[in-house]
């Protein structure tokens, strides 16, 4: 009896273990005849074996560039880089999700207000969604319903400037919208104005209001935001000049004071032109931040300093794959996906967890047109 029960409990505490190894893995692709592809796709991977699944459709929609999902689970969220008819501006799609499958089912879609919605995310309580208009220059509020889908625009704020580059920069260019660890503010980088807009945010309302805005080196073209895990530092991946700027972050009041700002590239190729930054990532143990390189195809690997949050660059890891537009930790910091808009495929990197330098596992999916990939977790 004694053995029986034990091989019970054994029995049960590895099927937990096994559970919350397991993760259901989102790719947002561009859906047109280049890619192949039909919306947004998942995997299924473990952690425990580094398994990845090969991606299938979760639900065809129109060009999900960016996705974020519920804190409950229960929902994910998409921009479509699309025209929508009789909504000005694109769409922002809200979908509920069915764990056991990882399939997806419309609830609704909404306008983005602006042009070319490019990014969103949902704040840390559910209540509401906040996107980035990166053709149109704004931001936009929604409130999140009782069935999970969206409200109409709470708030639309339209930003307005230009910046140093007169090609890249004679307008306004929202590209994407962050919350503080603490949830009361949202970050919105504009790659236009070389600015990182600051916001209030109230989930009762679902609305934004206006804080004040840090700034980064004139032609930088500010693009994706990640806090440190301890919420004393911010990172900004500068898409025009293949840099990144490290913050003070001052949770009181609200303020980013530029440390410093760093070369995501080696030397050797530091200055040369058509190449640009996309993601950035910090990683859970606050000791590394990472930056993808588009055509320069790789993965920036810094070194963080705790006491100081200034960067040192230590890897150039190769992405596997052309035009490495997003990439994802895995909630225990051990792998990476990367995602190829050009190369229509995802790579799976292991993550030193002494060093922060990644390793190629040598697996990769299809999925054309990837451009967004997230993970969620299955309890």
């Amino acid at each position: 009896m004694i053995r029986i029960a034990l091989s019970i409990l054994l029995a049960a505490l590895t099927t937990t273990a096994i559970a919350g190894d397991n993760y259901l893995v989102y790719y947002g692709c561009y859906t047109n005849a280049k890619s192949g592809s039909k919306g947004i796709y998942v995997s299924r991977f473990n952690s425990s074996s580094g398994e990845l699944s090969d991606p299938d459709l979760a639900v065809a929609t129109s060009s999900p560039s960016f996705l974020a999902i519920h804190p409950s689970k229960k929902y994910l969220y998409a921009v479509g880089e699309m025209g929508t008819p009789g909504q000005k501006g694109g769409g922002v799609s809200a979908f509920t999700l069915s764990l056991s499958d990882g399939k997806l089912s419309l609830i609704n879609q909404v306008s983005s207000v602006g042009a070319g919605p490019c990014h969103v995310s949902v704040d840390k309580t559910g209540r509401m969604a906040m996107i980035a208009n990166y053709g149109g220059g704004s931001v936009a509020s929604y409130s999140v319903l009782e069935n999970g889908g969206l409200s109409d625009a709470r708030s639309f704020v339209q930003h307005e400037g230009s910046g140093a580059d007169p090609k890249r920069q004679s307008g306004p260019h929202a590209h994407s919208f962050n919350v503080s660890p603490d949830n009361r503010f949202g970050f919105a980088c504009d790659l236009g104005l070389d600015k990182v807009f600051i916001y209030r945010i109230d989930p009762a309302t679902g609305k934004i209001t206006a804080h004040g805005h840090g700034s980064v080196p004139p032609g930088s073209g500010p693009r994706h935001f990640a806090f440190h895990p301890s919420g004393k530092y911010a990172f900004v991946n500068n898409e025009m000049l293949m840099t990144v700027t490290s913050f003070a972050y001052d949770a009181e009041k609200g303020t980013l004071t530029e440390i410093e700002t760093v070369s995501t590239l080696p030397e050797s190729d530091r200055g040369k032109k058509s190449l640009s930054t996309a993601e950035t990532v910090a990683h859970p143990n606050g000791k590394f931040v990472y930056v993808s390189n588009r055509t320069h195809d790789t993965i920036a690997v810094f070194t963080c300093d705790p006491a100081t949050g200034r960067l040192t660059l230590i890897q150039n890891a190769s992405a596997e794959g052309k035009i490495p537009r997003n990439f994802s930790l895995d909630p225990t910091g051990k792998w990476m996906i990367v995602v190829h808009q050009d190369s229509n495929t995802g790579a799976l990197f292991k993550v030193d967890q002494d060093s922060g330098k990644l390793t190629f596992t040598g697996k990769k999916v299809n999925v054309g047109g990837s451009v967004c990939v997230r993970f969620l977790g299955l309890d």
